[in-house]
């Protein structure tokens, strides 16, 4: 669909939609459990419903009705041949789940959709030939092979946290002490104290060692009852209006939650300084909404943007190619971005969202300012389906095409 945003200001109470970081991993910790859990307050977007799809065919039972997941866990007695699982564009279902999948089943497919299967797997693909297991790279998809053990894990850190994580989901379920070495700065840590955090409420330990992490073998996950907080990386969009002459109120976020993009707050409350300069190495999906709000508020420079190159769009190119459109013009070095102190102009033709989410939901921001055309904004259903139908809400004037 094509939104024509009109300028509007936005004012009001809007819950936080549920976090998709946390909603993920408590879907796989509740698959990994022998028993029956309830997951309160589940998001139904596009990421989550394809973790849910697949954690079905890894054989948990799973029933949604409303916003409320029960999960009977996967028997592990017998281990499957092979299997064929459809992440859609979800990078985190992919990552996730490839280790466990080779404790599972002896072949598994992955495919996808959109970018996904060009996003960088050689994390894994570096340690699995070290352990004798396999990832193969095909034109539409991806195939492992082979059986994980326990043992000694030397893993890049500043690729992707979520190799981490989907090592941590596995490794406490197999035979034998596990240690993770890493051998490189690990970047996205907040992500990985998310995960460590969700693990324990499943009664599974990880200990962080000088140097990474130390997982016993032969843990067993335990059912719970639990509630996914709200999600600090969508709060970031909607609290963006309050620098544009908005009043807008985000509720249901825990000030003590692990989610780094909770420091998104502390970002805006700088924007208005001189010269202002952020670092997103560990919370790269601020990246685009952080460069719409320095557009807004006279500029920034903003480091760490290297792995911006690798998510659902090159999404520092992709935000330097349509913010062209509104008369502002980026620079983008290996490691940084930089946001020039010029006024936006309403766009000159349709601004193309690229497939991606924040992409989307950041130029809705801007929008809202100068008015403007957003192509496929349907993109939003990635991580929050209800974004427009809930800044409607708070007033954003705007009109489907």
């Amino acid at each position: 669909m094509n939104v024509s945003v009109v300028p509007s200001k936005a004012r009001g109470e809007m819950q936080a939609p549920a976090s998709k970081s946390y909603a993920h991993r408590l879907l796989i910790c509740a698959a990994l459990s022998q028993g029956t859990s309830v997951i309160e307050n589940i998001g139904t977007n596009d990421d989550i419903l394809a973790t849910v799809s697949c954690l079905k065919e890894l054989g948990a039972e799973i029933v949604i009705n409303g916003t409320t997941a029960t999960v009977r866990g996967i028997d592990f007695t017998h281990k499957k041949e092979k299997l064929s699982l459809f992440c859609n564009e979800s990078g985190s279902t992919l990552r996730f789940l490839i280790p466990l999948c080779l404790v599972i089943s002896q072949e598994v497919e992955f495919t996808g959709k959109g970018r996904l299967l060009s996003r960088p797997q050689s994390v894994y693909e570096e340690l699995f030939k070290e352990k004798g297991c396999c990832l193969e790279k095909c034109e539409n998809s991806l195939f492992a092979s082979g059986e994980l053990k326990s043992g000694t894990y030397k893993v890049r850190g500043d690729v992707s946290s979520q190799f981490l994580t989907g090592l941590l989901f596995t490794l406490p379920l197999l035979e034998g002490d596990s240690e993770i070495v890493l051998i490189t700065k690990l970047e996205s840590a907040p992500y990985v104290d998310i995960t460590i955090d969700v693990l324990s409420k499943f009664g599974v330990n990880v200990i962080k060692t000088e140097y990474g992490f130390f997982i016993k073998g032969s843990q067993k996950y335990k059912p719970c009852n639990i509630t996914t907080e709200g999600d600090w990386s969508n709060a970031a969009f909607l609290d963006a209006f309050n620098l544009v002459g908005g009043s807008v109120t985000v509720k249901g976020l825990n000030s003590d939650s692990f989610q780094g993009d909770k420091i998104y707050r502390e970002f805006y409350g700088n924007l208005s300084c001189d010269n202002p300069q952020f670092d997103i190495s560990d919370c790269p999906d601020l990246g685009p909404v952080l460069i719409t709000c320095a557009v807004l508020k006279h500029g920034a420079l903003i480091k760490g943007t290297n792995r911006l190159k690798i998510k659902e769009s090159d999404r520092g190119q992709a935000m330097a190619q349509e913010l062209r459109k509104f008369g502002v013009h980026i620079e983008i070095g290996d490691d940084f971005i930089k946001i020039p102190d010029v006024v936006p102009q309403k766009p000159t033709a349709v601004i193309d969202c690229c497939n991606d989410h924040r992409i989307a939901m950041s130029f809705a921001v801007l929008c809202s300012v100068t008015g403007g055309v957003l192509k496929d904004a349907e993109c939003v259903n990635k991580s929050y389906p209800d974004f427009f139908k809930d800044i409607k809400n708070l007033g954003i004037q705007y009109k489907i095409i």
